[in-house]
């Protein structure tokens, strides 16, 4: 990469500290980011599975979204008029995941959630948060303020070992469940922490003043089973994980139906529930609930060793020159020992134990669809 074009990317309030640890810096969503430290993928994906990885994942947007009434469940009400989700029933101390849906069904961009008890805290992506602040902005300004945190960090604690090594400086961790979130003070810094995660494994998300974060994290990273962990590694635990990533898996063509997201469209956004419809493409999405999509995402699992990556067209036998589908994240699976992958296939040919190819260096290689996660979750329920 030239000079001048890295010296545009944005970095993070633990930009040094990666630095000083050796990682590897690469662009991402506009920013400097590590995608490995001196361990390496393969030793920070496996070390997260048995232990617990840190991750900096300050370049997500933060956003606070307050009914001007001072009434959370007005700004929940607001909110539902962008997202097919049941946002009023997020009780207080709770998040949810979400999707902003477009005219079309698809999706601008996939967000958690979480009710602090007079406001709404969310998490967008990266790439996608100028436009969601916009969005809501341009839909919501007149029942509710809408506040960018920019002047926050955020870093994940995933992994077996993350409630303890977290508990050393917040002891209240141990009660939260999986999807609880709120204000908590951990160490001498007040943050917002949700139980939750992006790798499948139980663990915490912390949102920390970004004049503290570096402080924070040295304090994390002083607990031996805590190591820090790229964005290498992040894809291959949530590509095992089963879980979405907005821009590959699921985009602005996607609808949730096709993205197997149905489990996250509560009934009471449904047809015949209360609150039915009301947000962008619910004709289209509630028809799809009905009577399905013509296509699904699915997991799938190549026979062999080689990775299978995203872009390869499937086919639904070696011989076949008409594409069925594509491949939209793909790799190897440290956890399994072999390959995984994600992608579209027509819902005929969606079925578990299904075969179809891929086209690979231009020979078709066989992979079955597979349920997922392709690695058992351990949320703490």
């Amino acid at each position: 990469m030239l000079a001048h074009e890295t010296s545009r990317l944005k970095q993070t309030p633990l930009h040094a500290l990666h630095l000083a640890r050796g990682a590897k810096m690469v662009p991402f969503a506009g920013y400097d980011m590590p995608v490995q430290y001196a361990a390496g993928v393969l030793k920070e994906h496996l070390h997260t599975r048995k232990e617990a990885g840190l991750f900096d994942v300050s370049h997500m947007g933060q956003l606070v979204l307050k009914a001007k009434s001072g009434k959370v469940a007005d700004a929940a009400l607001a909110l539902e008029k962008l997202v097919p989700q049941d946002i009023v029933g997020v009780a207080p101390g709770r998040q949810r995941y979400a999707q902003f849906t477009n005219n079309d069904g698809g999706l601008l961009d996939d967000l958690m959630v979480a009710n602090f008890g007079d406001h709404l805290f969310l998490v967008v992506n990266a790439a996608c948060k100028a436009e969601d602040e916009a969005h809501l902005r341009a839909n919501l300004s007149d029942a509710c303020e809408i506040v960018s945190l920019a002047d926050r960090a955020l870093i994940a604690l995933q992994g077996p070992k993350a409630e303890s090594a977290l508990a050393k400086l917040c002891a209240d961790v141990g009660s939260m469940k999986f999807m609880d979130a709120g204000p908590r003070r951990v160490g001498d810094v007040d943050c917002f922490v949700s139980r939750s995660g992006y790798t499948g494994e139980d663990g915490f998300e912390i949102s920390v003043p970004a004049d503290k974060a570096e402080a924070l994290v040295t304090a994390l990273l002083d607990n031996p089973d805590v190591l820090p962990i790229g964005l290498g590694a992040r894809d291959s635990l949530r590509l095992e994980a089963g879980l979405c990533l907005y821009g590959h898996d699921i985009d602005t063509t996607t609808t949730p139906v096709e993205g197997a997201l149905e489990w996250s469209v509560q009934k009471v956004r449904r047809s015949g529930g209360a609150r039915a419809g009301g947000f962008p493409g619910a004709d289209k999405i509630l028809v799809q609930f009905a009577d399905g999509a013509a296509r699904r995402r699915v997991g799938l699992k190549p026979d062999g060793r080689a990775p299978v990556r995203e872009g390869a067209a499937l086919f639904a036998d070696a011989g076949s020159t008409e594409q069925i589908g594509k491949v939209t994240s793909g790799g190897f699976g440290p956890s399994l020992n072999a390959p995984v992958a994600m992608g579209y296939l027509p819902a005929a040919l969606s079925a578990v134990g299904t075969t179809v190819f891929a086209e690979v260096r231009g020979q078709r290689l066989p992979l079955k669809v597979a349920a997922t996660p392709f690695v058992p979750n351990t949320y703490k329920r």
